[in-house]
């Protein structure tokens, strides 16, 4: 018998009690034939979806029930409640240390105003460049030095340049008010010897 002949006996006879049953216990799903099935990339398509959405759904649920406490029991563990005592030291410690900072930002500003006070440099803004040590702070001054001197010499020369290098010379001597005098006395003295001589 061949496979158009099976199927067309069973077409014929499928109202059959005994052919029913044979042909449910051909379609009856077992789980070795499923995993066999899931086995495949068929399977795998069909699968992974719902998979996917049944995991995310649980990850969604430990996050929702677990994470939170988690999360704080971490956080008390880095950083455990500090007692009354260890905030005062705490606030102690950061009070010294910011004394001691003004201390030496005081020490650098008065070695900032001395240095600025030996280059002929403005005080006032001496505090602008200030550094982290006495280094940095005379090398920022340095270089302030620097500027400042070429700035003045620039604005110096840009003055001589509008008004130019060469001193102007006043009146000549000659031509000064007390010399037209003289000199017109001194005409006047001449006329007068001369009419008395003559």
């Amino acid at each position: 018998m061949d496979l158009e002949q099976i199927k067309k006996f069973l077409e014929e006879n499928k109202d059959k009690e005994d052919v029913k049953a044979y042909l449910n216990r051909l379609s009856t799903v077992s789980s070795d034939k499923v995993s066999r099935f899931l086995d495949t990339e068929e399977g795998k398509r069909l699968i992974q979806p719902k998979l996917d959405s049944h995991f995310t759904k649980g990850l969604e649920t430990w996050k929702t029930n677990n994470l939170d406490s988690l999360v704080e029991a971490k956080e008390k563990e880095l950083y455990p409640e500090e007692t009354e005592e260890q905030k005062r030291i705490r606030k102690l410690e950061k009070e010294l240390e910011d004394q001691r900072n003004e201390s030496k930002r005081e020490k650098l500003m008065n070695k900032a105003v001395s240095y600025a006070s030996e280059k002929s440099l403005p005080a006032d803004i001496v505090g602008f460049f200030l550094g982290d040590d006495e280094e940095s702070t005379i090398k920022n001054l340095g270089t302030l030095e620097e500027k400042y001197t070429a700035a003045v010499k620039n604005a110096v020369n840009e003055k001589f340049k509008n008004g130019g290098r060469d001193i102007q010379v006043g009146a000549s001597a000659d031509d000064s008010l007390g010399a037209s005098f003289a000199k017109t006395a001194n005409q006047q003295k001449e006329i007068n010897e001369k009419s008395i001589w003559d």
